[in-house]
C-alpha cells in the first residue's frame, strides 16, 4: 500500500518574499534591500551581494528617503517595514520622496491588517490600502498566498514605479488553483450566476470561497474573484463577473472605508448601477488582542457572515426578506 505524501506545510508570505529576494539579489546588481531592524533577513546569506543589504534601524521615515535617493541613482530599492509604520509614520516620505517622483521603490509591508493581532491596535494596519491607493503612481498589491507572493514580486519589480506590497505575518493556507497570477488581473476562482464575491487578501479570499460553498448548498451560485491588485483594479473582470442581479460583495482585511471595497464601489458605480456590499472590519480600533483569524471573525469577516449578507441581498432583490 502506497502512502500519499503529506501536503506541504503552509508558508508565510513574508518568508516567501524574503527567500525570493535572497535568490534575486546576487543576479540583479540594481537591487538594494533596506531593512528597519525587522529581523526578517536574520541569518540570510546574500553571498556576493551582502553589501547591498542595509539595516538602517527603526527609522522608517529615513528608510523611505534613503530608498528614494538610491532609486534616483538607478537602483531598485526594496524597503522592509511593518505595514502600520509604512502607512502612517513614514507616509509623508512615501508621498513626497517616492510617489511624487514616480520612483521604482518596492515597499514590502509586513504584519498587515490584523496579522499582528497579538500586539494590539498600535500594530494593526487597517488604513494602509486607503492611504497607499490614494497616492499617484502607486501600485498596490496584496498577494493571496505563498505562490502568488513570489510571482507578483517578480512582476512588480519590472514596473519601473512605486509599489506597495502588502504581506501578513504568519503562514496562511494556499488558495485553490486558478488562472495564472498576473499583476493587475483578477483571478476567477469560482463560477456562478447569482452574485459576485470579490475578495482581497488570504483569509478574506478563503472566507469568500467557503461562503460560496455554503450558498451552493442552498441553490445559490456565486462568482468568486480574487483581486490581488487593488491598484490598478481589474474593473473589466468585475463587470464581466456580475450576476443577473448586479450585486457584488467585497471582502477584505481593512477598515470599511477607503480600502478595497471602496475601490470596487468607485470603479463600478462610474460605469453602471451596481449594488456593492462591503464586508470589512468595523470603523473602530480593535479593542482586544487575539489571533488574525479570531479578530477577523470577531469583526464580521467570515464565511457565515458573507453568506448571510448574500442571502439578504438576493432576497431584497426578489421583493422581500425571508
Amino acid at each position: 500500500m502506497t502512502t500519499a505524501p503529506a501536503p506541504a506545510p503552509a508558508r508565510a508570505a513574508r518568508e516567501v518574499y524574503r527567500d525570493t529576494v535572497a535568490e534575486l539579489l546576487p543576479g540583479e546588481p540594481r537591487l538594494v534591500v533596506l531593512d528597519s531592524d525587522t529581523g526578517l533577513f536574520g541569518g540570510v546569506d546574500f553571498g556576493s551581494a551582502a553589501d547591498r543589504y542595509l539595516n538602517l534601524g527603526i527609522a522608517e521615515h529615513t528608510l523611505m528617503g534613503t530608498a528614494a535617493g538610491l532609486a534616483r541613482e538607478g537602483r531598485i530599492p526594496l524597503v522592509n517595514t511593518m505595514a502600520a509604520f509604512a502607512s502612517s509614520r513614514a507616509v509623508e516620505a512615501v508621498k513626497i520622496d517616492i510617489a511624487m517622483g514616480n520612483l521604482p521603490v518596492l515597499i514590502a509591508a509586513t504584519h498587515s491588517g490584523v496579522s499582528a493581532g497579538h500586539l494590539g491596535p498600535t500594530h494593526h494596519a487597517l488604513e494602509d490600502l486607503a492611504v497607499m491607493r490614494a497616492l499617484p503612481h502607486m501600485t498596490v498589491v496584496v498577494p493571496g498566498d505563498a505562490a502568488g507572493t513570489e510571482d507578483l514580486l517578480r512582476q512588480a519589480l519590472t514596473l519601473g514605479g512605486p509599489v506597495y506590497f502588502r504581506l501578513g505575518r504568519g503562514a496562511t493556507p494556499d488558495l485553490p488553483a486558478g488562472p495564472p497570477v498576473r499583476l493587475g488581473k483578477a483571478q476567477q476562482l469560482r463560477h456562478g450566476t447569482d452574485i459576485t464575491l470579490a475578495a482581497c487578501g488570504p483569509y478574506p479570499t478563503l472566507a469568500a470561497l467557503e461562503a460560496a460553498d455554503l450558498l451552493e448548498s442552498e441553490g445559490i451560485t456565486a462568482n468568486v474573484l480574487h483581486l490581488h491588485t487593488v491598484k490598478p483594479l481589474d474593473t473589466p473582470a468585475l463587470l464581466s463577473s456580475l450576476g443577473v442581479r448586479d450585486t457584488v460583495i467585497t471582502v477584505e482585511e481593512h477598515w470599511s472605508s477607503g480600502g478595497f471595497g471602496s475601490a470596487v464601489a468607485e470603479a463600478l458605480s462610474a460605469v453602471r448601477p451596481v449594488r456593492v456590499h462591503r464586508m470589512a472590519l468595523p470603523d473602530e480600533f480593535v479593542p482586544v488582542a487575539g489571533s488574525q483569524r479570531y479578530l477577523l471573525e470577531r469583526g464580521g469577516v467570515s464565511a457565515r457572515a458573507i453568506a448571510e449578507r448574500a442571502r439578504t441581498s438576493l432576497d431584497s432583490r426578489r421583493g422581500g426578506i425571508r
